[in-house]
């Protein structure tokens, strides 16, 4: 469902694909991923959005900020918030999903064909005004994990749906390239239900 003389944009909410790809069992290589995504058509943009812990001498996700920053992503970050919940557990709250859809929205009389990493049902709104103003809108998540992580009301407004264990081959890490295993902040991060 792609036209090789479209300009494609992404857009990957960060914590929502990492525990896409998480509950698949296997890791992103972004260089891969961009590589793919340009052979589908013109790649005007790549954006990535995360909420980043502030006061935290060391992040483990701050590596992958840095890489992406100097290799062709748009990196959109934010401080993400604390709070206690009703049983008196800290948490982190990080939710990316207004900054992401402005960007997209503005982007709307240059780009022909958003791909949006996530399957927050919050989006499905988003995608929706992209198609009123005539725009294609892929979605990527899964259906393979349980429960599914992708909405089914965003699935089923998306124009195509992509499961991302289908793109394991074309844009999955190799194990072996995996580093020593570390907590990612983002798995602690709160975001709004699917």
């Amino acid at each position: 469902m792609f036209d090789p003389r479209e300009k494609i944009a992404l857009f990957i909410d960060g914590a929502n694909l990492y525990a896409t790809s998480r509950s698949l069992g296997f890791d992103i290589d972004y260089r891969k991923l961009l590589e793919a995504f340009g052979k589908k058509g013109y790649l005007l943009r790549a954006y990535y959005y995360t909420a980043l812990v502030e006061d935290q001498e060391y992040s483990s996700i701050r590596p992958l900020i840095d890489w992406l920053d100097y290799n062709g992503y748009r990196v959109v970050t934010k401080p993400a918030k604390e709070f206690t919940d009703s049983t008196g557990r800290r948490k982190i709250k990080g939710n990316m999903d207004i900054e992401l859809a402005i960007d997209a929205f503005e982007l709307a009389d240059v780009v022909d064909h958003y791909v949006i990493f996530s399957g927050d049902g919050d989006f499905r709104t988003l995608v929706e005004a992209l198609q009123r103003r005539g725009r294609k809108v892929s979605i990527i998540s899964t259906m393979s994990s349980q429960p599914p992580m992708i909405s089914d009301d965003l699935r089923r407004q998306a124009d195509q749906f992509i499961d991302l264990v289908s793109l394991k081959d074309e844009i999955g890490r190799d194990p072996s390239e995996r580093p020593p295993r570390r907590t990612e902040p983002d798995e602690d991060l709160e975001d709004d239900e699917y």
